[in-house]
């Protein structure tokens, strides 16, 4: 089995990678490198908020452990749960200003959790990345899954059509009948290639996500926007941080067991607003937002 220290290690760099590639659109903003240590590990959340292009930006990394594994962590291995184990990863979320950039999340996990009583290891991979745009502007939308796809393509032919169903299907809120955005990838209780394989598969979504989002802030991070697309920015992001609270199992795993609150919450945008009736879209491109999110697209 390989060393989890090579893991982290690559987990460690890529979170490094993704801080510097933000940073370089926020030269008169620093993001804050937050090192912390609890009971459970330790980690490292970077974090900018109030920034020229990004509301909020936050970028964590950590590795926890503990004696009892988390229902949460363990929905299709129930006979894992209260085994102990150890948990490290990178998650970021990406709340831009300017409404015609979407908000992006990504993560990469890895779990490992041990028999006390046999000493049989059970270890799996975790992650992926989604788009959450305000105005649907399909060009954009159709180059970010085609990143996914080149991703998955060298492991699989079929593993992009399999991620982004999983995708699909995990960022949906039930109570609204729609989806949190125009989906992406999406995998966990990923073990079905040797642990080397599948660690190399976890390294090409860490490369998607620099392929994926980032061109996406370069090219639309100085469009003219006015209110009516803030104020509908703020109205869809309210769905998104109902989602993270209602259904998210990566804040419920944090919740439970007993994490971190700031880094868990980081995922929250820093405005958001509800109405009573939802806000009605104004034009084209946020008409064809709230078809996108009531019915998955094959883009």
């Amino acid at each position: 089995m390989m060393q989890t220290q090579e893991i982290q290690d690559y987990f460690l760099q890529l979170q490094q990678s993704i801080v510097d590639a933000l940073a370089q659109h926020e030269p008169n903003h620093a993001f804050i490198q937050d090192r912390w240590q609890s009971d459970l590990g330790q980690g490292i959340s970077c974090v900018l908020q109030g920034g020229e292009h990004f509301a909020s930006a936050g970028v964590n990394f950590s590795f926890v452990e503990a004696a009892a594994l988390p229902a949460a962590a363990s929905q299709k291995r129930p006979q894992l749960a209260g085994l102990p184990y150890q948990a490290m990863g990178v998650s970021m979320v990406i709340h831009p200003v300017n409404p015609f950039v979407p908000t992006f999340h990504a993560n990469v996990r890895f779990f490992i959790a041990t028999d006390p009583q046999t000493g049989e290891q059970h270890w799996w991979f975790g992650g992926g990345l989604d788009l959450t745009p305000y105005q649907l502007i399909e060009a954009d939308v159709t180059a970010f899954h085609r990143a996914c796809e080149a991703a998955c393509r060298p492991f699989s032919p079929t593993l992009y059509q399999e991620l982004k169903a999983n995708c699909d299907r995990y960022f949906y809120l039930p109570h609204r009948q729609e989806h949190r955005g125009v989906g992406g990838l999406f995998f966990d209780d990923f073990n079905r290639w040797p642990m080397a394989q599948c660690f190399a598969f976890v390294q090409a979504v860490g490369e998607a996500i620099h392929q994926a989002y980032l061109p996406l802030i370069e090219k639309r991070k100085m469009m003219p926007y006015d209110q009516s697309h803030l104020d509908f920015q703020a109205f869809r992001r309210s769905r998104y941080v109902e989602f993270n609270l209602l259904f998210d199992r990566g804040t419920i795993f944090g919740i439970q067991s007993g994490g971190r609150t700031a880094s868990i919450l980081m995922s929250m945008p820093p405005v958001a607003h509800w109405h009573y009736q939802d806000l009605p879209p104004k034009d084209e491109a946020q008409r064809a937002l709230i078809a996108a999110i009531r019915q998955p697209v094959d883009w």
